[in-house]
């Protein structure tokens, strides 16, 4: 299968009921989707697919073939984060981080699709993201700073 990781293009050999998570995880290395519960309830594997947020645990590989992919780590760098991940920064919106890609990428899209959203759309859009740290307020904050309100 053919796809566009992080702007990268690449080619595995993967069977076509395995799950993006795993050929991600394990076939190209990466360690910015995360395994959590592998039924889509966590987040953890959350990436954005064709410019569409999506769990990977639930994507076939199959459905993947020539999509673009985008994780966490083609999302900024450590010298010039992208505008959401300074914004969770700074507002402390994560303690272990194991949430943190689902969580960044979940306020991604939404602020892609809606750059101003209520309080509410805030809320529904990181509803699909577990976090047992810090809770969701500290996130709220965040994705209100990056929308720059």
């Amino acid at each position: 299968m053919r796809l566009q990781v992080d702007g990268v293009a690449v080619e595995v050999d993967a069977y076509s009921e395995d799950v993006l998570l795993d050929v991600l995880r394990q076939d190209l290395g990466s360690t910015a989707v995360r395994a959590g519960c592998r039924n889509g309830d966590c987040g953890t594997c959350t990436a954005i697919v064709d410019g569409r947020c999506v769990k990977t645990c639930l994507v076939l590989a199959g459905r993947a073939d020539g999509a673009r992919v985008d994780t966490l780590a083609g999302l900024g760098t450590e010298a010039e984060p992208h505008p959401v991940q300074e914004a969770f920064m700074a507002e402390y919106a994560f303690q272990c981080g194991f949430c943190l890609p689902g969580m960044i990428l979940s306020a991604v899209s939404l602020l892609d699709a809606n750059p101003s959203p209520t309080d509410a759309e805030i809320r529904d859009a990181l509803s699909g993201n577990l976090c047992r740290c810090t809770g969701y307020a500290n996130a709220v904050r965040a994705v209100r700073r990056a929308a720059g309100r």
